[in-house]
């Protein structure tokens, strides 16, 4: 079974993090932020993982680095979690409407970070978190954990176009994690991912 255990303190955060990749979608986390605990567990559900996520912050300043770090614990965790990648499928998307809302996500777990983050939100604020804060995120998960993501969302309703992104990252990552039947090789022409 692939698991990780990752710990983060700094003087702004201290965040403790499980990840099981061959789970059953079950969470549990308090990060300080509903909203934040709210997608968490939705992409966690939807990806099929099993997430514990603990995190205190100075949410007294905002919740800029209480998010941001948990992003990074998640992607260093991600990242133990796959090891060399042997065997996994490495790519994967997801297409995940949610009323009018729709979002993409394709992304590469082959150790080259990048994120592509194209949407809009109309309000400065999603669950009382400033709407910039999720793009900075995904870009500090997609670059602890090694990943190529693109995502792209559109809709009218900011907190549905939120959590159908957050659905759709965790069903996209579950695809490319996935371990495929009678495969034992790294999947890259480098030998290496």
């Amino acid at each position: 079974m692939r698991t990780a255990e990752i710990s983060r303190k700094t003087r702004e955060t201290d965040i403790s993090a499980r990840l099981v990749l061959e789970g059953t979608g079950a969470a549990t986390i308090s990060t300080g932020l509903s909203f934040l605990d709210h997608m968490l567990e939705a992409m966690t559900r939807h990806g099929r993982f099993d997430l514990t996520c603990r995190a205190t912050g100075d949410l007294h300043v905002d919740a800029h680095h209480t998010v941001e770090d948990v992003g990074i614990v998640l992607g260093e965790a991600i990242r133990s979690a796959v090891g060399d990648g042997r065997g996994i499928r490495r790519f994967a998307h997801a297409i995940v409407p949610m009323d009018e809302s729709l979002a993409t996500v394709a992304l590469d777990c082959g150790g080259r970070s990048y994120l592509v983050y194209q949407g809009c939100f109309s309000q400065k604020t999603i669950g009382g978190i400033d709407h910039d804060v999720f793009e900075h995120f995904f870009h500090s998960l997609c670059t602890k954990a090694g990943l190529n993501v693109h995502i792209l969302f559109h809709g009218r309703n900011d907190h549905h176009q939120c959590e159908a992104v957050f659905k759709a990252f965790g069903i996209a990552l579950a695809g490319a994690l996935a371990l495929v039947e009678g495969k034992n090789d790294i999947p890259s022409t480098k030998g290496l991912l």
